[in-house]
């Protein structure tokens, strides 16, 4: 039977490069709207996914001490105590070790302030390149004093999401010391539950990527104790040099900042400053606070992606945009969780294929005396 000629087309028809071009947007905008959906729903589940991530990083920083407790003979649950209440001793400890120091140096803050305001309005007025009076300098500052108040005024509102995200993070570190507890106990016996209900033909794939996230994260955690320890020793340094008290304190206060990105460092340098403020006066202060500037942007645009490129065996590249595109979808949970979450999809990623590509056959090597063996096993009833 002959084939049947396809019927013209019409002259509106488009043409097939359009439908094609056509067909890969209509997908594309399907894609897009599933995966906003999705974004949006984690967005109303903040409170929830941030203690799981907060309890996943303490648990696998606490697994090693408390594995260690089970290979020497502990039960789980007394191992995940100890390891808790060791954990938590230490953190009050150093929080001990900081606060009341840092309280008694900023109870002389208020009068360095004072002089420091009074050094910087003789240099406006004496020794600067501008043209002004005192009277000119007095009122710029009480302008900037009442937008202040007049700022502080306004935000009520904003006083009350603070408060209310405050409670929120109190509530969230409480259910995220509960989850640490209970994975640490019963984290293998979970693994054993969630495995035992997987098809027999996808265990071995979600173990590959079980073990990928958890070395993510473990290479996450030590970079991020890197760069902690490189910048405590820099700005500790800088303090101490400009004979500034409290050098200790901010070194550890600057380590432990270094677990949050971008936030935690600034927070940390604002303090260095205000410390040498009360200690040394306003010239020290600006000297710690243009060399933690410098550290900031060195660490987040150089330091910070290459050591954890190198910890997570990614592009430094990589690794900022991670938290560009994290930072401006999610914003601070974003900051937190971009460097981690995007290691551990191009880990799992790697892995799997790994897992999935076929081994090579081992390659026989044929010799002469392989051939003479094989010689020797044919026979007449072999002949055609």
């Amino acid at each position: 039977m002959p084939d049947t000629p396809d019927p013209p087309r019409p002259p509106w028809y488009p043409h097939p490069a359009v439908l094609r071009a056509a067909a890969y947007a209509l997908c594309f905008v399907i894609v897009g709207v599933a995966t906003w959906m999705v974004l949006k729903v984690l967005g109303q589940l903040g409170l929830v996914l941030f203690p799981l991530a907060v309890a996943l990083f303490a648990t696998r920083a606490m697994s090693i001490p408390a594995g260690w407790l089970r290979g020497r003979g502990w039960r789980a649950a007394p191992a995940a105590a100890v390891t808790m209440i060791g954990t938590l001793a230490l953190v009050a400890g150093l929080i001990a070790l900081i606060a009341p120091p840092m309280v008694d140096e900023f109870s002389n803050l208020g009068p360095t302030l004072d002089e420091g305001v009074t050094e910087v309005e003789d240099w406006l007025v004496e020794d600067s390149p501008f043209d002004l009076s005192r009277r000119q300098v007095e009122d710029a500052e009480e302008d900037l004093v009442q937008r202040g108040r007049d700022a502080l005024e306004n935000s009520e509102e904003q006083v009350t999401a603070s408060i209310r995200a405050a409670v929120g993070g109190l509530a969230g570190l409480l259910l995220a010391l509960v989850l640490t507890f209970f994975a640490l106990k019963d984290g293998p016996r979970f693994v054993h539950w969630v495995d035992g209900r997987l098809p027999a033909h996808r265990q071995a794939q979600v173990r590959t990527v079980a073990q990928a996230s958890w070395a993510a994260i473990g290479g996450y955690l030590r970079a991020a104790a890197l760069l902690g320890v490189v910048e405590a020793i820099v700005i500790g340094l800088t303090m101490w040099i400009m004979g500034a008290g409290l050098v200790i304190p901010v070194m550890i206060l600057t380590f432990a900042a270094a677990f949050v990105p971008v936030v935690g460092a600034t927070v940390a340098g604002v303090i260095a400053v205000l410390v040498t403020l009360a200690a040394g006066g306003l010239v020290p202060a600006l000297v710690v606070a243009v060399v933690a500037v410098l550290v900031q942007q060195l660490d987040n645009d150089l330091l910070a992606p290459w050591l954890y490129g190198k910890s997570l065996e990614l592009h430094p590249a990589v690794i900022l945009v991670a938290i560009a595109a994290g930072t401006a979808l999610f914003g601070f949970a974003g900051t937190v969780l971009a460097v981690p979450v995007t290691a551990t999809v191009i880990g799992s990623v790697a892995a799997l294929r790994g897992d999935d590509e076929p081994e090579e056959p081992p390659r026989r090597r044929v010799g002469r005396r392989s051939a003479g063996a094989g010689a020797r096993r044919l026979g007449p009833a072999d002949a055609p």
